[in-house]
């Protein structure tokens, strides 16, 4: 990896003149973020030494220069660590890629993404797993399921457990996932752990409808803080309703 300087790329904005935001570090050194522009589309880039590795420092100034510049934009965010060799490689794939960029900025301007995991009670998952004969009878340790006699036992404990965890997975999209997907221009269901987290959900929200949307997740979860946490969070740039890849001969 060449340790000469590079351009980093943090984002994609509308916007026709030049524009310099805050002082960002990155690899240890500060430097000036700025745009380059091919038309009314800019990236926000800055000048940097060798590959950016996602450390600690990187990573927050990765999301710190994002998060500065939707104070201001509508942002098309690229993924960690775009470096390229030269401002001339960065207007090359502005140009190259700028129809694809004037058809995100259509569907997110005006946008921000939130999250939602839904995180169960462990005390009432415990009690719902009580009301079910056989789950009980293994969750207070009356099955001996080590006996190679209880293997069909074995069996139907692993569906019924399976079902179990689908019972509650569903509930939860249809009565939060789905009257919050209501309200977003789009929705995402991220990777699970069952039994555990019962939802990693991503919004698409209009800016307009942020106050609403923030109030229907606290109606939700009065109705089901008993038996689940929340954890929202954002806003953030739309990282899981865009899907960019830069690409360029001779990339860094």
């Amino acid at each position: 990896m060449s340790k000469k300087g590079g351009v980093y790329v943090f984002c994609a904005i509308r916007e026709k003149e030049p524009k310099k935001f805050d002082k960002i570090t990155l690899n240890g050194k500060e430097n000036h973020v700025y745009t380059i522009h091919h038309q009314n589309v800019a990236m926000v880039v800055s000048k940097v030494k060798g590959e950016v590795l996602p450390e600690r420092n990187n990573l927050f100034a990765h999301q710190q220069t994002i998060t500065r510049v939707m104070k201001e934009y509508s942002v098309i965010p690229m993924s960690f660590g775009n470096v390229f060799h030269s401002e001339q490689d960065v207007l090359l794939i502005t140009k190259h890629m700028h129809d694809e960029f004037e058809k995100l900025f259509s569907q997110l301007e005006n946008k921000i993404e939130v999250g939602l995991k839904v995180i169960v009670k462990q005390d009432w998952v415990d009690q719902e797993m009580l009301n079910d004969p056989i789950l009980r009878e293994w969750k207070t340790g009356k099955k001996d399921i080590s006996n190679p006699a209880s293997f069909y036992d074995q069996i139907q404990l692993g569906e019924l457990a399976q079902n179990f965890v689908q019972k509650l997975e569903n509930a939860v999209e249809q009565d939060i996932y789905s009257p919050l997907l209501e309200l977003a221009e789009a929705g995402k269901q991220n990777n699970t752990i069952p039994g555990k987290i019962l939802l990693n959900a991503a919004f698409l929200v209009d800016r307009e409808k942020e106050e609403v949307f923030d109030q229907r997740v606290n109606d939700i979860y009065e109705r089901w803080n008993e038996k689940v946490e929340f954890k929202y969070s954002g806003p953030w740039p739309a990282y899981n309703f865009v899907n960019i890849r830069l690409r360029i001969e001779g990339k860094l």
